[in-house]
């Protein structure tokens, strides 16, 4: 601690960057709130000296402590603070309040863990608290004995002095690459490259005792800034204190000790000076809406946030790229389903109205008999998407989900070996601070605490009650959003019956698309709702399972949230595709929800039409309003919230001593907290099941995921680089458990395509009729052989339409089923078509089924998932990596003789005096003009 004159506080490093020295780099800040206690003394007491010290006291480094005290500090109430100083004449210790006890309480946690953090070798330095309450902050640097020492125990790979070719592609490939680099050239953001791509330099985990392998030129930048706030953090995360047993930094913040803790961004990212830092470059090359057509710079992404986040930015990049071809061939199938229209018999034969098909009433006793022609619309629009072009589109995106796997696996490896991840060990993870808690707890339960056992956990009796809260709230949320898409159908049915009540003609005529439309609305809002009630109680219930880990918090997290989340946006698709119109009954004797209320049919047209509306509806208002709107907007609130939450907790002081311009900690400290990637993975998934599970009933899904994610990438850019702290460096050579979840929803996908063609759309029974019932191999009378007949006298007393305007009599009005016609003995029973078309329709699924999934192995099979080019590089590596360690230990070696000769040549010319040898193979001295230059490049030191 050191003593600072008041106006040294305005002194600021220039950047906002460095300590006040303007030489050591802030590589970690520690945020948290204060209140200075106001104590009263006893009236007629002499008045107590005043506290000294704290509003001009900076903590710089390992240094001593200023004696001096400044004018006594006056408090908002004209009351002088008072320092406890038991046994001192003239004072009298004052009981604290409640809220004064806790907040010394923290103020002494903090004092000890910085004081922990000094005798891990890191240096802070402190702002001065000269307000009664308000926001300080405490500022890191790592100095390069701890940066060594860490990279060392963490096993952090650096560039070494050596550099090797990198064998390219030869032939016709390297043609076709350089064709397509000539062509892409504007698309390439304007970011520094490497000088000489073809020369990749050699990386090895750090070790001080082969320091002469490294390329040192300068110790100050050896780490980058990401490698280094990664450094602290790790000595943040296990540097304790005695005080309420805190187990590091994470238990601090959750108790309110501290209010924030993270790195630094690299300065703005727009203003008018001309510094240039990563973070402006990536805001002009990447996180801007203007560069929506270029590529992302993965490498400087990778570099500024880490490799996890680069991964994730990769895997976008790569699914947008892959949906263009997708959207190609959907706008190709949907543009086929327009043209063919017009040729397109069934559709003809349905709007026909020569053709005369009278249908039984849609509900009882108030609505009418119908002609067929009258749902001509939803007939012409059903091909749209109903066609042959949709199973040929379906087998292509079960192939395609195949192959964007494969090349992701490729790309994942080739970005693991430039990114040297390649050989990356699993890091030994600190314990949650929960866990550690909890196990406290267990310890002291059992008095167990003199005889600790390092084995010590927490086991499955430990965790039971959170594993069965978890079962039960589980099936009670999937149950709640069953129940949401029953309440939706209940409203459909209710909605259509009051509506055909009605006097006006043209509300009677609309009452299916009324309904529809509506009930997808509600169906989204609940949707929507139900989302953001998924991902709190999700996150819940994996807390109280106490995970040990991050990384098994995390996975743990994406299983529970993606299981809710996948049953709340496809529950209401699956029942439009598989169940509804399947148990309605007949004319006669209908299936009835309520009394009087009988279960939705599917339009004459089929449920394929309104299986497109609803997976439309949902999938672009969720994208629309979920993805962009929320994504978006809540950030900023936030936002809002913290500055007027900051400010009306902050009391208003006059401090004309203050800086007047906010520091970079400032900064950042007002922007949002990074609360990881699993929203950014989850909307993306979850969006790839709507491209991927029902394809087949709308083939314009990849063309609005391609426009959302070209949105999507720079929003999530300009997020990350604008709206977010700058979030921990995380080294990761996959994208875990999402993978797992990709896969799955591919297989899956073949699945449902099946049975959507083979159930849910018209495919088959066509197929059937023109090859097996039709007279002359056409579709011709398609419409007439898929109706079934019934004797309006068989109708249930008090169901015949009122009032019917039809002016002839109806003796038979049809329905669409395959039944037995009321002259046939067996009236009204599956006819010997409704089992043949169910056979076909199985025979279908299975065949499509191990169709699909082999043609998915054999690309499979067919794509290596290593690139062969980088398989033969990491050999390469390895082999070049030894012979550089062989050369420089040989020159070493040579280095030691030559001194000893040298030695034993002095010894006997008989020179007077000796000299004391340091030849330290293991470290580096600095030169006179403070450059840092490696023993092995000086050769003599002495």
């Amino acid at each position: 601690m050191e003593g600072t004159q008041a106006g040294a506080r305005d002194k600021a490093s220039p950047s906002g960057l460095h300590f006040r020295d303007s030489k050591r780099k802030v590589d970690y800040v520690l945020a948290y709130h204060y209140r200075r206690r106001v104590a009263q003394h006893v009236p007629g007491a002499a008045s107590p000296e005043p506290r000294c010290g704290s509003a001009s006291v900076t903590l710089v480094s390992n240094g001593g402590t200023g004696k001096g005290c400044t004018e006594p500090q006056q408090q908002d109430n004209g009351q002088h603070a008072l320092q406890e100083w038991p046994g001192l004449p003239g004072l009298e210790v004052m009981e604290l309040s409640p809220l004064d006890a806790l907040e010394e309480e923290r103020r002494l946690q903090r004092e000890e863990y910085e004081h922990n953090l000094l005798e891990a070798g890191l240096e802070i330095e402190k702002d001065p608290e000269n307000k009664s309450q308000g926001l300080s902050f405490v500022r890191i640097h790592a100095p390069w004995q701890v940066l060594s020492r860490e990279a060392e125990l963490l096993k952090i790979k650096m560039p070494t002095k050596k550099m090797y070719e990198i064998t390219e592609e030869k032939g016709i490939l390297k043609t076709l690459n350089e064709i397509w680099c000539k062509l892409t050239e504007p698309l390439q953001p304007q970011v520094p490259q490497q000088e000489n791509t073809k020369m990749k330099t050699l990386s090895y985990p750090f070790s001080r005792e082969k320091i002469y392998l490294y390329n040192i030129k300068d110790k100050d930048t050896f780490f980058d800034n990401a490698t280094r706030s990664r450094i602290v953090r790790e000595i943040l995360k296990r540097t304790s204190t005695k005080a309420r047993n805190s187990m590091g930094i994470g238990t601090l913040i959750a108790n309110n000790v501290y209010d924030a803790a993270y790195p630094l961004h690299d300065g703005e990212y727009e203003g008018q000076n001309d510094d240039m830092n990563e973070r402006k470059l990536l805001y002009q090359e990447w996180a801007r809406y203007g560069v929506f057509y270029k590529f992302q710079p993965i490498d400087l992404i990778r570099k500024y946030f880490g490799e996890k986040i680069g991964l994730y930015f990769a895997w976008l990049g790569l699914y947008t790229e892959f949906l263009i071809p997708s959207s190609v061939v959907g706008i190709i199938v949907f543009l086929y389903g327009c043209i063919t229209i017009e040729s397109d018999i069934p559709s003809k034969e349905m709007c026909d109205q020569r053709n005369a098909f009278t249908m039984c009433p849609l509900c009882d006793k108030f609505c009418d008999y119908w002609n067929l022609s009258s749902a001509c619309a939803t007939a012409r629009a059903s091909h749209l998407f109903d066609n042959p072009a949709t199973v040929f589109f379906s087998i292509f995106m079960a192939l395609w989900a195949t192959m964007f796997l494969e090349q992701w696996k490729r790309l994942q490896m080739r970005l693991s070996y430039f990114w040297d991840l390649t050989g990356l060990e699993e890091e030994e993870e600190h314990p949650r601070p929960e866990y550690e808690t909890k196990l406290l707890q267990k310890k002291l339960k059992n008095k167990n605490i003199t005889t600790e056992s390092s084995n010590e956990k927490l086991t499955w009796s430990d965790r039971m009650p959170g594993y069965a809260v978890n079962f039960g709230l589980i099936i009670f949320m999937i149950m709640l959003a069953f129940s949401a898409v029953f309440g939706v159908i209940v409203y459909r049915i209710t909605t259509a019956a009051a509506l055909s009540f009605s006097t006006n003609e043209t509300t009677r005529s609309n009452v299916r698309v009324t309904v529809t439309a509506t009930a997808v609305i509600i169906n989204l809002v609940v949707v929507l709702i139900l989302d953001e009630i998924y991902g709190a109680v999700a996150k819940w219930l994996t807390e109280i399972e106490i995970p040990k880990t991050e990384k098994t918090f995390e996975e743990r997290l994406i299983l529970k949230a993606f299981l809710l989340k996948f049953v709340n946006s496809y529950a209401s698709i699956f029942y439009v595709a598989f169940f509804k119109g399947r148990f309605v009954g007949r004319p006669g004797h209908y299936v009835y929800v309520f009394e009087g209320y009988r279960m939705e049919e599917c339009a004459p047209g089929g449920c394929l039409m309104e299986l497109c509306i609803q997976l439309s509806i949902i999938m672009l208002g969720k994208q629309l309003i979920q993805n962009n709107l929320f994504e978006i907007g809540i950030p900023k609130l936030k936002k809002l919230f913290r500055k007027l939450k900051d400010e009306r907790t902050e009391v208003k002081e006059m401090d004309t001593k203050q800086s007047k311009d906010p520091q970079q900690w400032d900064l950042d400290y007002i922007l949002e907290p990074f609360t990881g990637l699993t929203p950014e993975y989850m909307e993306m998934i979850i969006q790839f099941g709507f491209v991927t599970l029902f394809v087949a009933s709308f083939p314009l899904a990849p063309v609005f995921a391609l426009l959302n994610n070209i949105i999507e990438v720079r929003l999530d850019a300009k997020k990350f680089v604008t709206e977010l702290r700058r979030p921990d460096t995380v080294r990761e050579k996959d994208i875990g458990i999402w993978y797992n979840i990709l896969s799955g929803i591919g297989k899956l996908s073949v699945i449902i395509n099946a049975f959507v063609i083979a159930v849910t759309s018209d495919f088959i029974p066509r197929l059937m009729y023109q090859y097996a019932y039709s007279q002359n191999g056409t579709m011709h009378g398609f419409i007439n052989h898929t109706l079934s007949y019934f004797n309006v006298s068989q109708l249930k007393a008090g169901t015949q339409p009122e009032n019917s305007l039809f002016a002839q009599e109806v003796s038979f009005c049809r329905f669409k089923d395959y039944r037995e016609p009321p002259w046939s003995p067996h009236q009204y029973e599956f006819s010997k078509q409704y089992w043949a078309v169910l056979s076909a329709r199985l025979a279908f699924v299975i065949l499509f089924q191990n169709l699909v999934m082999f043609l998915s192995v054999l690309v499979d099979w067919m794509i290596p998932d290593i690139p062969k080019d980088i398989s033969e590089q990491i050999k390469k590596e390895k082999t070049v990596l030894v012979d550089f360690f062989l050369k420089e230990e040989h020159e070493k070696l040579k280095l030691i003789e030559s001194f000893i000769a040298h030695d034993k040549q002095k010894r006997r010319s008989g020179t007077k005096g000796r000299r004391t040898r340091a030849a330290s193979f293991s470290q580096c001295h600095r030169s006179p003009k403070g450059s840092f230059t490696s023993f092995s490049s000086q050769h003599t030191v002495v």
